[in-house]
C-alpha cells in the first residue's frame, strides 16, 4: 500500500499528525486518544497498515479500498 493511500485513509477517519520523528511520523486518534507511528517509505506492507488501523483503533485501509471497489461495479 502506498503511504499516501493510508494517510488519506486515517484523515478519513480525523486521525491528525501528532509529531515528526526521525524516520517516521506518529498519528494519534483524537477521539479515543490513540497513537501509532508510520513510517516514511513509498510503500508501507499491508500487515503494517492493517496493525496501524488497529492501533488507532480504525477500520482496515484494505476493508475501505475492497468497499470502494464494490461500489465502482
Amino acid at each position: 500500500m502506498k503511504r499516501r493511500a493510508l494517510l488519506k485513509h486515517l484523515a478519513q477517519y480525523r486521525c491528525e499528525l501528532l509529531r515528526e520523528g526521525g524516520k517516521h511520523s506518529v498519528y494519534w486518534n483524537p477521539t479515543n486518544r490513540r497513537t501509532s507511528t508510520v513510517p516514511r517509505y513509498t510503500e508501507i506492507s499491508d500487515a503494517l497498515a492493517e496493525k496501524i488501523c488497529r492501533d488507532l483503533e480504525i477500520p482496515s485501509a484494505r476493508q475501505d479500498s475492497s468497499r470502494q471497489k464494490q461500489r465502482e461495479d
